[in-house]
């Protein structure tokens, strides 16, 4: 078998393994952080280092463009002034398959800082973001794929596909309709699909 194809059953295989340790109350957690940060009038972010800042990229354009305002962290300048985004009542979902990137620590010590709660989305649920997290959401994987085992294959499209799925959780929570997507997706093909 090609190495495409072995990795992609190992991509498909973690997914169903990871959908086993997901759980309602675990995205009944999150959902609960984020309901309070909207009674708060805060905002909602995303960040990562590294892969998990392009999955984190993806996530808040996602977000947003399904009902719930999100904008992307610079992880890796959050000691820069990027965390100058943050304000109290704020929530950042933090993504990192480890839970322990260096810049990644120094990005959730200054937004919980500046008054924000935190979501982890990480392969280890022991590690410092999930302690030092309001919320969890597993997106562990055992194996990587590809020939070496070593780039993040598998865990950014765990961490993908648990970002899109609380997505489509939030869509349903705020009754986000056909109307309310058009509005959001004037242009292109979807924009087209959804007018009527």
């Amino acid at each position: 078998m090609s190495e495409a194809l072995s990795t992609f059953d190992v991509v498909l295989s973690e997914l169903r393994s990871l959908r086993e340790v997901l759980s309602e109350q675990q995205f009944e957690k999150v959902l609960a952080v984020i309901a309070e940060m909207d009674s708060l009038g805060g905002r909602l972010h995303v960040t990562g280092i590294g892969k998990s800042e392009h999955v984190a990229r993806y996530a808040a354009a996602l977000f947003a463009s399904t009902g719930t305002p999100a904008s992307f962290l610079a992880g890796v300048e959050a000691g820069h002034g990027s965390s100058g985004q943050i304000v109290q009542g704020d929530v950042v979902i933090a993504i990192s398959n480890s839970g322990e990137t260096e810049e990644l620590r120094l990005a959730i010590t200054a937004v919980r800082g500046l008054g924000a709660k935190v979501i982890a989305i990480t392969g280890n649920s022991e590690s410092w973001l999930a302690k030092n997290a309001e919320a969890f959401l597993s997106a562990a994987v055992e194996k990587e794929g590809g020939g070496l085992g070593l780039a993040p294959r598998a865990s950014a499209a765990a961490q993908t596909v648990v970002l899109a799925s609380l997505s489509a959780e939030l869509e349903v929570a705020r009754n986000f309709n056909r109307q309310d997507f058009h509005a959001r997706h004037p242009a292109g093909a979807l924009g087209r699909e959804t007018k009527a």
